[in-house]
């Protein structure tokens, strides 16, 4: 294969917008695997309500590899951090093994944990520096940060908080420079899949009427019945939430039906508000019309990927 114009394509796109076929058939078309940016896709056992659709990744009768789908239990609380730590392992082996990665997912925060390029470090709360930092005005957080760093951006001084938990983590750099905070040189082509409004609402409406027939009530049924609580299961939101409150008899299966899909509309335009975010800071995201014939988009994503 010719060497390309970047070394990942990112695959994104509001619930229901089919992104997980284009990048299933992307991957299998380029030689490479798929990188999961879901934050809900994470867990064992949840695989209807997530949206999973395993199926989308066997072409051909050939499973195209995926990763970082089915990797915690479901009742632990995944995190971003985490996330990030999984994604450098696998695009690290990825890289070793002269295979293309393609990063495929709708949780925004993911997404940017990966493009922005910096390494994401817990650093736990400084309490009696936090309490010195929050007597000071904004202009004087500002000048302690830029001590610590060139400040690219203005999001970490938009406000008082955040340009004091900017300086705590500077800080704490600063008290171990044994951490290491290098990232990989990714240059990734972003693609997103839209519908208009009106489509992308059907197509929501009439998803989560496929997945009710199809096995997600006995879904949540079957994690109740492992010994998970109602709350720890309600904590994943969306469809774990209203399902949980239906099969513990809390709501009517209408009310339950009703409130799932307005829910599930209001995340998606979520989701949209995200990626519009993402462009006004500066991301490039090539939008491909949902209703464009798959081979047609995989052609143009390749196009777009010529040198």
């Amino acid at each position: 294969m010719p060497a390309l114009k970047y070394n990942m394509v990112t695959i994104l796109g509001a619930t229901a917008s089919g992104k997980t076929a284009v990048a299933s058939h992307l991957a299998k078309s380029l030689g490479g695997e798929i990188i999961s940016a879901d934050s809900r896709q994470v867990y064992r056992g949840m695989d209807i309500g997530t949206g999973k659709d395993l199926s989308d990744y066997i072409i051909e009768g050939t499973l195209v590899p995926y990763h970082l789908i089915d990797i915690a239990d479901a009742g632990y609380q995944y995190n971003v951090f985490e996330f990030q730590r999984d994604f450098l392992k696998v695009y690290n082996s990825m890289q070793n093994r002269k295979k293309f990665p393609v990063l495929c997912g709708g949780t925004g925060l993911y997404i940017e944990a990966v493009l922005k390029g910096y390494k994401l470090i817990q650093v736990p709360v400084n309490e009696t520096r936090r309490k010195e930092l929050q007597k000071m005005s904004l202009e004087e957080l500002t000048s302690i940060l830029s001590r610590y760093k060139e400040l690219h951006n203005t999001s970490d001084i938009e406000n008082k908080k955040r340009a004091v938990r900017a300086i705590e983590i500077e800080e704490y750099y600063q008290l171990h420079p044994e951490i290491d905070l290098s990232f990989p040189e990714i240059n990734s082509l972003i693609i997103g899949i839209k519908f208009d409004r009106d489509s992308r609402r059907r197509r929501i409406t009439q998803r989560l009427k496929d997945r009710l027939e199809n096995g997600m009530i006995e879904e949540v049924e079957k994690l109740l019945s492992t010994g998970l609580t109602p709350e720890s299961l309600t904590y994943y939101g969306l469809e774990y939430k209203y399902l949980t409150m239906y099969v513990t008899g809390e709501i009517s299966y209408d009310e339950m039906f009703q409130s799932l899909n307005t829910a599930i509309h209001q995340f998606s335009k979520r989701q949209m508000t995200w990626f519009r975010k993402m462009e006004r800071e500066g991301f490039k995201i090539h939008w491909l019309d949902g209703y464009i014939p798959l081979p047609e988009k995989i052609e143009r994503i390749k196009q777009w990927l010529q040198p």
